[in-house]
């Protein structure tokens, strides 16, 4: 589950976006409304000023659909300018309302930290001080004597707002570049422990093959020619040697099998029938490393292939992996289903997502491949398919990650 640090497709970009108290804003952005819709009323629909036209009514309406507007945040989708989009019009809805009644004045306070929350820095200070200027326009043709206060008060609050995020900004910016580099550091360090991994197998199994499997076959070679040489003249001998290369060849197909044994997971310690235990102690290993993993199994796998067992539990922890280094998430789940024609494998995580759509895959395949990080969920589906298998990819940015791989199971492995 390989994503970027941040979902480039994320419409709220604003300093507060991290924040995540878009509710709260919601429940006093609400309840300022209802206060002040009942402000109105009481002073100007059936209290003394109370006006004789439709006006109040046209009040109450902007307010109820202010309201409305401000309800249908939660839905608005979180990519590309619809977050924009819904803050320009709740934002021009509060001004028209707030020009015509002032009551509404005091909704610019969760209104700012909205747009704190959804634009960039520099649009969000421009809507910030067009909300200040709504503000001080409305009481001023409300009051009956110039007060200074009333244009003094709120832009030294919006100023003072301004500054400080501002200041909040920089130093979300110059944290964001030490994660990058620290992000960028380690990528390189795991490239660099992959490559003296590779190296340090490749040297092991370079022994393991010529201490026994090369020595194996020098003695065939030598017995072979001897037998040979003495064919005609010491046929016992020779037959003596032709059983003695039988022996060996033996023994150095034993000692290929042992190796090519090696070269499966660990975990799963040769033996295919330990797949479900493997793969526990994969997640098991992952949780004590600070991930939260859930792990379940359905049914019973039985004698699984060695192949797919080691796919599996490949598959697992490079999963695993993507999930601890991209999808900052809080809980996965690891689960392994024996069906009667298939085994199925799905992990499950609620982190940030990322752009599962094939164009984008092959994108950031290419990406990993020529910065030297491996081939990712490529490799992952490649290895799959190679076996028989399919692998099918759900994720969108902020919607968490599932990755679901399939093995057919076939009469005699039932």
């Amino acid at each position: 589950m390989t994503t970027p640090a941040a979902p480039e497709t994320d419409g709220a970009r604003g300093i507060l976006a991290p924040v995540r108290f878009g509710p709260a804003l919601q429940v006093v952005l609400i309840g300022l409304i209802i206060v002040s819709a009942v402000r109105y009323v009481l002073r100007h629909v059936i209290g003394e000023a109370a006006d004789q036209g439709p006006s109040g009514w046209i009040v109450l309406a902007g307010a109820v659909l202010l309201a409305v507007v401000a309800l249908l945040q939660r839905f608005v989708p979180r990519r590309g300018a619809w977050p924009a989009a819904w803050t320009l019009v709740v934002c021009v809805l509060w001004a028209v309302l707030t020009l015509i009644a002032p009551s509404f004045a005091w909704c610019a306070v969760p209104l700012a930290f909205a747009v704190l929350q959804i634009l960039p820095f520099w649009p969000a200070a421009a809507v910030v001080t067009g909300m200040t200027v709504v503000v001080i326009a409305a009481e001023l043709r409300i009051a009956a004597l110039f007060d200074p206060t009333i244009v003094a008060g709120p832009i030294g609050i919006a100023f003072a707002t301004i500054v400080a995020y501002r200041a909040l900004d920089r130093e979300a910016t110059a944290r964001q570049q030490l994660l990058d580099e620290l992000t960028s550091t380690q990528a390189d360090l795991s490239a660099a422990q992959h490559r003296a991994g590779a190296l340090t197998e490749r040297a092991r199994l370079s022994r393991e093959i010529h201490d026994s499997v090369g020595q194996d076959l020098s003695s065939i070679n030598l017995l072979l020619q001897a037998a040979e040489q003495g064919w005609e003249r010491r046929p016992d001998a020779a037959r003596d040697q032709v059983r003695a290369a039988a022996d060996t060849a033996r023994s150095a197909l034993d000692e290929v099998r042992r190796v090519v044994r090696d070269l499966a997971p660990t975990e799963l310690d040769g033996t295919a029938g330990s797949l479900r235990v493997a793969v526990e102690r994969v997640v098991t290993d992952a949780t004590q490393r600070g991930l939260a993993v859930e792990f379940r199994s359905h049914g019973e796998a039985g004698d699984v292939p060695l192949p797919v067992a080691s796919a599996i539990i490949r598959t697992v922890r490079g999963a695993l992996a993507n999930v601890a280094e991209h999808a900052r998430a809080s809980r996965t789940v690891v689960s392994l289903t024996a069906q009667p024609d298939e085994l199925r494998l799905d992990i499950r995580d609620d982190g940030v997502g990322f752009d599962a759509r094939p164009a984008a895959l092959r994108a950031r395949t290419q990406q990993r491949r020529s910065t030297g990080r491996g081939h990712g969920l490529q490799g992952i589906a490649e290895r799959i398919a190679a076996l028989g298998g399919t692998l099918a990819i759900e994720s969108a940015p902020g919607e968490g990650t599932t990755l679901s791989a399939v093995f057919p199971v076939s009469e005699g492995e039932r």
